[in-house]
């Protein structure tokens, strides 16, 4: 492809003007052509004063767009993407990337099926001290670990579920483990690699929705690690999201873009990051530049013709694990993601 990559962007809301900015980061690589969505100046914004306000389908059939990204809520992304595949576009999906396994599936399927490329967003894996960690983890300077675990203790307030109704809802993906804490079970996955089989607890502690403002739950690694996630929107004033990951040969604790604790026998790696990523009781409060380290993976893949760094099948692996998740908190049962279909 000699020229830019050509953006359509479905869903100009407060996610998807983060992601104009990101690609507004990008301009020798990509070029945002046209959006969906209620805000007429949502592009402009982000950047892209000349990007032009279509329907969903006209974006579809436009042939100045090679790629669609998905940032409309969450009950609508696996639908969208099918029929942005369907259309002969290559498909990015903001998290998640879809709410059941069936559906991930069928995503992948159809990618397959046309030769398209699907990548879902997973920014965080992007931070420079996750880079890090994953590089001397792979490289085995790290050793056996033993225990992962993460923590979301965040705050959402009132509001914040009256002004999205779909944020209090189960099958609208609005759980506190599919809106919010899915980034850090996501990067558990990632750190601790497939897990085995989950038990789990939820309730809706501090909020009138039908949906669970809080999860706990406990893993078991193909590894033989374990580990352990509690991830909530019901603890004000919310606080910044924790891994820690525990080795044979020392403990490390990271949070947004820092290193919190480093007792280990390796050398800490000396790394910058970028600021914002935190979330903790502000929904925005973070930054483009793990976005804009996606995109350039991203445009590289479709360019080359590699799958991207985070791929519709590494996706899937994630919604399966939520899944599992979810269903052993609903039923009580000790549930295997492998089974899940």
């Amino acid at each position: 492809m000699g020229e830019g990559l050509r953006v359509g962007l479905l869903g100009m809301g407060m996610i998807g003007v983060q992601h104009a900015s990101a690609l507004n980061e990008l301009r020798d690589l990509v070029e945002l052509r046209a959006y969906t969505g209620s805000s007429p100046d949502g592009a402009a914004r982000g950047g892209w004063p000349d990007a032009e306000r279509v329907s969903r389908d006209e974006l579809y059939a436009r042939d100045d767009v090679d790629i669609i990204v998905i940032c409309t809520p969450s009950d609508g992304h696996a639908a969208q993407a099918m029929e942005a595949l369907g259309a002969g576009k290559h498909v990015v999906v903001e998290k998640p990337f879809a709410l059941n396994v069936a559906a991930a599936e069928r995503i992948n399927a159809l990618a397959a099926e046309r030769g398209l490329h699907v990548s879902a967003i997973f920014q965080r894996r992007f931070e420079p001290v996750h880079q890090a960690v994953r590089r001397l983890m792979d490289s085995g300077a790290l050793g056996e670990l033993r225990l992962a675990r993460t923590h979301v203790h965040w705050w959402r307030d009132p509001e914040y579920y009256r002004e999205a109704p779909w944020r209090g809802r189960t099958e609208a993906g609005g759980s506190a483990l599919d809106n919010q804490g899915i980034h850090n079970v996501d990067l558990l996955r990632w750190f601790a690699g497939p897990v085995e089989a989950v038990t789990a607890q939820s309730a809706t502690l501090a909020h009138d929705i039908e949906a669970a403002d809080t999860f706990v739950a406990t893993l078991s690694f193909a590894s033989g690690a374990l580990g352990l996630l509690s991830v909530t929107t019901a603890t004000p004033p919310g606080f910044p999201a924790t891994i820690s990951l525990n080795f044979d040969r020392g403990t490390i604790e990271l949070g947004p873009e820092e290193i919190l604790r480093w007792d280990h026998e390796a050398p800490r790696p000396e790394v910058v990051g970028a600021h914002g990523a935190g979330g903790s009781s502000e929904p925005m409060a973070f930054g483009v530049a793990n976005h804009v380290a996606q995109w350039r993976d991203i445009v590289e893949a479709i360019r080359t013709g590699r799958p991207s760094s985070i791929s519709g099948a590494d996706a899937a692996q994630t919604v399966r694990l939520t899944a599992a998740i979810a269903l052993a908190a609903d039923t009580g049962r000790k549930v295997r993601p492998a089974d899940l279909s």
